[in-house]
């Protein structure tokens, strides 16, 4: 056999047992994303709460020293509140957490991402939001029975247009929601 062939011979060698590395790893071991015997509580949702003073009205004299473009009637702080949720399942807090504000200047909306395993079933759930400035209690409740099949994704939104909590939206279930 001539050097060349050898060559070739070899490189047909290499690039078939790769072919064949690859093609075992793009099949095996099976990757399991989400146990099937679970279901999964998703808490997704980014809300802005109130702002962390009062505004206050300005004097015509404070508005004439502004320059012409920039007046207004009142100023506002930037700051905004933190947001604090609590999610219970079954009568168990689940979920508690006081949620800042994103931005430089703290002026942008909380973000809540938080995934929760639970079993399959039917079980009882409590969404909780507090966006303002009081010390207990909260602005938004929400409650709703489930009914969770095994991999499940249960995804719980909020919008405060919408009046509140969104339990596992685009699918059909017993919801209660109140402020």
């Amino acid at each position: 056999m001539s050097k060349r062939l050898l060559i070739l011979l070899g490189q047909a060698v290499v690039f078939g047992l790769i072919a064949i590395v690859l093609g075992y790893f793009s099949t095996s071991p099976a990757y399991i994303a989400f146990p099937e015997d679970q279901a999964r509580i998703l808490l997704d949702f980014s809300h802005v709460g109130q702002r962390k003073g009062e505004c206050r009205r300005l004097t015509s004299e404070e508005i004439a020293q502004m320059a012409a473009n920039m007046r207004r009637a009142e100023i506002c702080p930037r700051e905004r509140l933190p947001v604090v949720v609590e999610l219970e399942l079954n009568g168990a807090l689940i979920f508690s957490e006081s949620l800042p504000p994103s931005g430089l200047s703290s002026d942008g909306a909380s973000q809540a991402y938080e995934s929760i395993r639970v079993r399959p079933g039917e079980h009882s759930l409590v969404a909780r939001l507090r966006d303002s400035a009081r010390e207990d209690g909260f602005d938004f409740e929400a409650a709703a029975m489930v009914d969770l099949q095994p991999a499940e994704n249960f995804v719980i939104d909020f919008r405060s247009e919408l009046g509140g909590f969104i339990f596992g939206a685009g699918r059909p279930q017993r919801v209660g929601n109140g402020g």
